[in-house]
């Protein structure tokens, strides 16, 4: 399965089967929070949210992939993330893009 952001595929005919997407809400927990607020103290990358959203984004993107599949596509194109706060600690990831299929 292709999956791109560009919105089209140079040289490539094909079919658009519609709209796919994968979402999660992913919550923090009181280890990371901790951690997170010491280091606040000092400064720097929050490590532990970092890979919080790196796992939510791999989630999110293979539940599109698996959207896409079921509609029997090649390729995903003009793939796209989205993130919010849902609630305090609690943050959704969407991961987006249109299904197409090669002709």
């Amino acid at each position: 399965m292709k999956i791109l952001s560009i919105d089209s595929i140079p040289g490539q005919e094909y079919e658009v089967l519609g709209l796919v997407k994968g979402t999660i809400v992913q919550s923090k927990n009181i280890g990371r929070d901790f951690m997170a607020g010491m280091k606040t103290i000092v400064g720097g990358e929050l490590a532990g949210y970092t890979e919080m959203l790196t796992e939510a984004r791999q989630i999110a993107t293979k539940r599109m992939i698996d959207e896409a599949e079921q509609l029997g596509a090649d390729a995903i194109i003009g793939v796209r993330y989205s993130g919010s706060s849902i609630m305090q600690g609690a943050a959704e990831v969407l991961a987006y893009g249109t299904a197409v299929k090669f002709i």
